[in-house]
C-alpha cells in the first residue's frame, strides 16, 4: 500500500477543487488524444486496451497521454480497486506470522494499477478537466473514501501492524523501515483503527459525507469563479491594460461567443490582478465584488451551508477519534504539533503586519487625497493606489521589468541555470514524449555524472480546462523499492499571448516560476527505498519550505543577469532596475502578510470549533472570526473567504493553510546560510541535496533542518524579511 493509498482522497479532493471549465476550448478539443468529450464512449468492456491495466513502457513509466481516453478512468479505477482489495485481504488473512516484510513492504507494494490511474486522473482533472472527468469525479469521491476506510479500519491488519510495532525494538530495521512501521501504525491509528465496530461505521459513513461535500464545495467554487467573469463592453473602460493583455480579455470574449467585448477572469484569490492596473475605479470595484462574493449570493452554486455541513463532520470526527476539534487531529501529524504553537505564531505577527497594513493605507488615503479623489481608500483601491506609490517611491513598475522576462529565457537561462549552478545537472528538451496539450515542454533531466535522473514536464499557461493558481506533481515518484525515477510537473497559470507574440512575466510570475521548480527539485532528487516517504511526502508545513528557498535565486545577481534580458534586443537587464527590485523588497509587506495571516486565522478559528460550537450563519462566523484575531482591516481582506477558501474546504490544507508563513521560518534562516556560505555554488548545493531535498519523509523533517543548518530555526530572519521586527516579544 503505497502513499497513494492514504493521500488519494486528498489527491481526488485537491484535483477536484482544481478543475476550471465545463467546456473544453477549441484547441483542448483539438488535443483529443487525452480529454476531449468527443472521444468515443463507447464500453471497452475489457481492460485489454486499456493504458492503465499495465506500467507505462515509456521512460520512466511516463504516462501515455496519446493513448487515454475519457473512457479508460472507471474500468481501471474499478479494476485497481478489485486488485488493491484482493492484495489486502491476502496480507490480513496470511497464516504466517506477521514480518516487516510480508505486511508492512507487502502494503507498499499493493495497489500499483490503482495508483497508475489515480495519479494521472487527479492530475489530469487538476490540468485539462472536461464535463466527463468532473462526474467521474463526483462519482469516484465516496468510493474512494470507502475504499481507504476498508482497509485502514480492517482489523486483522490492524493487528498484525500493531504486533510488529510493539516488537519494533527487537525487529533490527534500518532506520527508514523502522520510521515506515512506525508510520503505517500512526496513519491506522489515526485513520480509527482502534474504534469499536460501532464507532467504525459511524467514521466511514462520515468520512464518504466529507469527501462528497468537498467535491460539491470545490465543484461550485470553480463553476462560481467562471461564472462571475467580468463582461465589459467598451475597451475605454479598461484603460490601463496592456496590448497584450487587451488582446487575451478580447479573446476570452470571443470564446464565450462575445465577440467585440471583453471578458476578465477570476483568479482564484480575493484580490485580482487587474485591480493593479484598471483606471476605472467603478470597475475595479465591480471586480473586487464580484470575487469576494463568490459562493455566498444564493444559487446553485452557494457554498454557505455545504462549508457548515463540512466543518460539523470534521468536528464531530474528531471528537469520535478522540481529539477536541479538527484542528487539534490535523496538526498532531504536523511538524507544528498543536493548535497552542500555530496560535502563538499567528498571534504574534498579526499585531505588527496589521500595523503595518495601517500604515500602509494611512500613506496610499494620502496619494488619493493628493489627486482630490474624494474617496475614503477601500479594498478595490489598494493595488491600483500601491502600483502609483511603488512607482513614486522607487520609479519603476512591472510594465519596466516585463521585457526582460521572457518565459523561455526565464525557465531554460534562470530556473534551470540556477539548478545547473547548484546541482550541476542539466536539461535536455524530450520532443518524443505524448504530451496532453501542445503548449507543455517535457525535459529529461540529467545528473552531474551524465546519468538520467528525472523527467520534467512544464506547463505554464492558463486556460479554461486547467485550475488556478501554480503546483507542482508526480505521475511517477522516485523509489529504490520499485527502481522507480520521478516524474515530475510543475504547472503554472500565465496568460498566452496571441499567435507571434512573446510571453512576458510579472515578476510575481517570474518568483513563481523559482518556486515550483523548488518544488520539483524536492521530487526530482528523492533518494529513499520507501515511495510512501518519496519527494515532497513530508509534512504540510515543511513541504513549503524548499520550494520558498529556490525563490532566492531568482534575484541572485549571477542568475538574473544570465536570464533578464530584453526580448527584443537581448540587453541585460540594467543594475538601476535590479536595485530597485532590491529596494522595494519590503514595499506592502503589511498588506501582504496580513491578508496571509487573516486567511490562516480563518482556517484556525473554523477548525478549532467543536461541534456544539458549530453556527449557523458561515459569513457572521467569519467577520466575527476576523474581529476577535484583530484582522477585520477592511481594506485589507483575507486572501480567501470563506466560500471560496478551496485550500482548506475543498483540498488537503485544512487547519493548515499557517504552512506558508511556518516554512517560511526556515526558509529565511536557509536563505542567510547560503549567504553566509558564498550562495550559489556545487558545494552549498550539493550540501542542501544531501541534507534535505533527497530525504523527502525518510527521517523527521526537523531533524533534516538541523543537520543541514546545525541548529534550531530561529524566527528573527524571517521578521527581518517582513518588515515586522516590532512583532517580537
Amino acid at each position: 500500500m503505497n502513499k497513494h493509498l492514504m493521500l488519494i482522497m486528498l489527491s481526488s479532493a485537491l484535483a477536484i477543487q482544481s478543475s476550471p471549465a465545463n467546456s473544453a476550448t477549441a484547441e483542448t478539443a483539438a488535443n483529443a488524444s487525452t480529454t476531449s468529450t468527443t472521444s468515443s464512449k463507447k464500453p471497452l468492456g475489457t481492460l485489454a486496451n486499456n493504458p492503465f491495466a499495465t506500467a507505462s513502457s515509456l521512460m520512466y513509466e511516463y504516462p501515455p497521454f496519446d493513448k487515454i481516453r475519457n473512457e479508460h478512468y472507471a474500468p481501471a479505477f474499478a479494476e485497481g480497486m478489485r486488485q488493491h482489495n484482493a492484495e489486502i485481504t491476502r496480507i490480513a488473512n496470511n497464516r504466517a506470522a506477521p514480518t516487516f516484510d510480508n505486511t508492512v513492504v507487502a502494503m507498499e507494494r499493493a495497489g500499483q494499477m490503482l495508483n497508475r490511474v489515480s495519479t494521472v486522473f487527479t492530475n489530469q482533472t487538476s490540468t485539462n478537466t472536461n464535463p466527463v472527468l468532473e462526474t467521474l469525479s463526483r462519482e469516484l469521491a465516496p468510493k474512494l473514501a470507502a475504499h481507504q476506510d476498508q482497509i485502514f479500519l480492517n482489523t486483522q491488519l490492524f493487528k498484525r501492524v500493531s504486533k510488529l510495532y510493539e516488537a519494533r525494538s527487537s525487529l533490527n530495521l534500518d532506520a527508514e523501515s523502522l520510521r515506515l512501521l512506525e508510520r503505517y501504525y500512526t496513519d491506522f491509528v489515526r485513520a480509527g483503527a482502534k474504534l469499536a465496530e460501532a464507532d467504525k461505521t459511524k467514521l466511514k459513513a462520515m468520512n464518504a459525507q466529507l469527501a462528497t461535500l468537498a467535491t460539491q464545495f470545490s465543484q461550485n467554487a470553480l463553476k462560481e469563479s467562471n461564472a462571475g467573469a467580468i463582461i465589459v463592453d467598451n475597451k475605454a473602460d479598461l484603460q490601463g491594460l496592456s496590448d497584450g493583455e487587451l488582446s487575451s480579455a478580447a479573446e476570452a470574449a470571443k470564446a464565450r461567443g462575445l465577440n467585440g467585448k471583453y471578458v476578465i477572469p477570476l483568479m482564484n484569490t480575493t484580490g485580482q490582478p487587474f485591480e493593479a492596473v484598471l483606471a476605472n475605479r467603478a470597475l475595479r470595484q465591480r471586480l473586487h465584488e464580484a470575487s469576494v462574493a463568490r459562493g455566498s449570493h444564493g444559487g446553485e452554486f452557494d457554498n454557505r451551508d455545504v462549508i457548515l455541513k463540512i466543518v460539523r463532520l470534521r468536528a464531530e470526527r474528531a471528537t469520535l477519534l478522540g481529539y477536541p476539534n479538527h484542528a487539534a487531529y490535523g496538526l498532531e501529524d504536523e511538524t507544528a504539533k498543536t493548535t497552542t504553537a500555530v496560535n502563538k505564531m499567528l498571534g504574534e505577527l498579526a499585531p505588527a503586519a496589521v500595523n503595518n497594513a495601517r500604515l500602509e493605507a494611512a500613506e496610499l488615503q494620502k496619494l488619493i487625497d493628493a489627486q482630490q479623489g474624494g474617496f475614503k481608500l477601500e479594498a478595490w483601491d489598494w493595488a491600483y493606489y500601491t502600483e502609483q506609490l511603488r512607482k513614486a517611491k522607487y520609479s519603476f513598475d512591472d510594465s519596466q521589468l516585463r521585457p526582460y522576462f521572457e518565459l523561455n529565457n526565464v525557465l531554460e537561462n534562470g530556473v534551470f541555470y540556477a539548478a545547473s549552478k547548484l546541482y550541476g545537472i542539466s536539461f535536455r528538451e524530450r520532443k518524443d514524449l505524448p504530451v496532453y496539450h501542445p503548449s507543455i515542454k517535457v525535459y529529461e533531466v540529467l545528473d552531474a555524472d551524465g546519468s538520467s535522473l528525472a523527467l520534467f514536464i512544464a506547463d505554464m499557461y492558463a486556460r479554461d480546462t486547467k485550475r488556478g493558481g501554480a503546483w507542482m506533481n508526480a505521475y511517477t515518484e522516485q523509489s529504490g523499492l520499485f527502481g522507480t525515477h520521478p516524474v515530475i510537473a510543475n504547472h503554472l497559470n500565465i496568460p498566452q499571448p496571441p499567435a507571434g507574440q512573446p510571453t512576458l512575466l510579472t515578476f510575481d510570475e517570474v518568483r513563481t516560476a523559482f518556486h515550483e521548480f523548488g518544488h520539483a527539485l524536492h521530487g526530482m532528487f528523492s533518494k529513499v527505498k520507501y515511495p510512501r516517504f518519496s519527494g515532497t511526502n513530508v509534512p504540510r508545513d515543511f513541504v513549503e519550505y524548499p520550494s520558498q528557498v529556490n525563490e532566492m535565486w531568482a534575484t541572485w545577481p549571477e542568475v538574473l543577469k544570465n536570464y533578464a534580458k530584453h526580448y527584443q534586443n537581448g540587453e541585460v537587464i540594467p543594475q538601476s532596475l535590479v536595485d530597485k527590485i532590491g529596494a522595494a523588497n519590503q514595499f506592502n509587506q503589511g498588506f501582504t502578510t496580513t491578508e496571509y495571516i487573516a486567511a490562516s486565522l480563518l482556517d484556525q478559528r473554523w477548525h478549532q470549533l467543536t461541534p456544539a460550537q458549530i453556527p449557523n450563519d458561515a459569513l457572521a462566523f467569519e467577520a466575527q472570526a476576523l474581529k476577535q484575531a484583530g484582522v477585520d482591516f477592511a481594506p485589507v481582506p483575507p486572501r480567501y473567504r470563506t466560500t471560496y477558501f478551496s485550500h482548506i474546504f475543498g483540498g488537503g490544507y485544512s487547519a493548515g493553510y499557517y504552512a506558508y508563513l511556518w516554512s517560511e521560518v526556515l526558509d529565511a534562516e536557509s536563505v542567510e546560510w547560503f549567504k553566509e556560505n558564498g550562495g550559489l555554488s556545487r558545494k552549498n548545493g550539493d550540501w542542501f541535496r544531501q541534507q534535505l531535498l533527497s530525504k523527502g519523509g525518510s527521517i523527521d523533517p526537523l531533524l533534516s533542518f538541523r543537520n543541514f543548518r546545525g541548529r534550531d530555526p530561529k524566527i528573527e530572519p524571517l521578521l527581518i524579511r517582513r518588515g515586522l521586527q516590532s512583532g517580537q516579544k
